[in-house]
C-alpha cells in the first residue's frame, strides 16, 4: 500500500452509531480522513457526507458483516483498492446477546464470537505489520468493563471475550512497544447508545443511578487520547476506575454473589 496521503487515516469498525458513530466524529474533528466500517449502508453514507461537508476532509465507507469468517479478508482487499494506509485501527463493533447461554443455537453464539474476538484479532494481524515497518500506528480495541468481572444472566460470552480482548491488547502492547506502536483496550461502562436497545436490556438498565453513565461523545474523546498514549489499558471515567479499583479489592465470590442478586 502507498503512503502519499496528507491527512492520517483511521478505520473504526461499528461506525453507523453509538460509540463507534462518536470515535468517527472525533477523529474527522481532529483532521483524520476517516474510514467507515459497518453493515448498513445508508447510515454510513448519511453520516459520511456530514462529516466530509464539516471538516472538509476524506471520508471511505465499506460495507461488510463482521461477523463472517471471511469480513477481514474483505476489508484487506478494499484497503489495497483505495492504495492508503491504515494509521489508526479502531475495533469497535459489537453487541449482546440477551438470552440465557443455551436458549441461543450455538451459530448464533459462534457469529458472536467471529464479531467480538475473532475478527478484532484478524484485522490486527492483517495491518500490524506494515505498522511496524512504517515505525508508528495504534490499535484500539474497545473493550469493556464488564471484562473485569463475571457476567449476568444472558451475557455468557460478552464479559468473556471482552476479557480476552483485554489481554489480547496488553500481550500486543508488549510485543510492539518497541516498533513504536500505541496498543490499548479501551473499557467503558454503561453508556447511552442503541446497544442496549438492540440486546433488550434498555428498560432494565434505566433503573440504574444516572452518575453510573456517560456518553458516547465522552467514551470518544477518552479514545482518541488513548490512542496517542502509552498504555495498555484505559478506563474512561472516575466512577468506572472507581468500580475497577473496588473489582481488584472485593473477593470474586462476592462480585459473583453481587452478580447473581442483580438477576434474580
Amino acid at each position: 500500500m502507498l503512503a502519499k496521503q496528507q491527512r492520517p487515516l483511521a478505520l473504526i469498525t461499528g461506525a453507523s452509531a453509538g460509540i463507534g458513530e462518536a470515535i468517527a466524529r472525533e477523529y474527522a474533528a481532529n483532521n483524520y480522513d476517516v474510514i467507515l466500517v459497518a453493515r448498513r449502508k445508508e447510515k454510513l453514507e448519511q453520516l459520511a457526507e456530514e462529516l466530509s461537508t464539516a471538516h472538509g476532509i476524506s471520508i471511505y465507507i465499506h460495507c461488510v458483516d463482521l461477523s463472517r469468517p471471511d469480513s477481514t479478508q474483505q476489508i484487506v482487499q478494499y484497503l489495497q483498492t483505495i492504495q492508503r494506509d491504515i494509521e489508526i485501527l479502531v475495533n469497535n463493533a459489537g453487541f449482546g446477546l440477551a438470552p440465557e447461554f443455551t436458549n441461543t443455537s450455538w451459530q448464533e453464539q459462534a457469529s458472536f464470537l467471529q464479531l467480538m474476538l475473532n475478527t478484532p484479532c484478524e484485522l490486527a494481524h492483517a495491518l500490524l505489520p506494515a505498522m511496524r515497518k512504517r515505525g508508528h500506528g495504534s490499535i484500539i480495541n474497545i473493550a469493556s468493563m464488564a471484562g473485569f468481572a463475571p457476567a449476568g444472566r444472558g451475557h455468557t460470552l460478552y464479559a468473556a471475550s471482552k476479557a480476552a480482548l483485554i489481554k489480547f491488547s496488553q500481550s500486543l502492547y508488549m510485543e510492539n512497544q518497541k516498533y513504536g506502536l500505541h496498543i490499548v483496550a479501551v473499557c467503558p461502562g454503561l453508556t447511552y447508545s442503541e446497544f442496549h436497545d438492540v440486546n433488550g436490556q434498555r428498560g432494565k438498565l434505566e433503573a440504574l443511578p444516572k452518575y453510573l453513565w456517560q456518553s458516547s461523545e465522552d467514551v470518544a474523546k477518552a479514545t482518541f487520547k488513548a490512542g496517542q498514549r502509552s498504555n495498555p489499558v484505559c478506563i474512561p471515567g472516575s466512577i468506572n476506575k472507581t468500580l475497577y479499583i473496588l473489582n481488584k479489592i472485593l473477593p470474586e465470590q462476592l462480585t459473583m454473589h453481587l452478580m447473581k442478586a442483580r438477576h434474580r
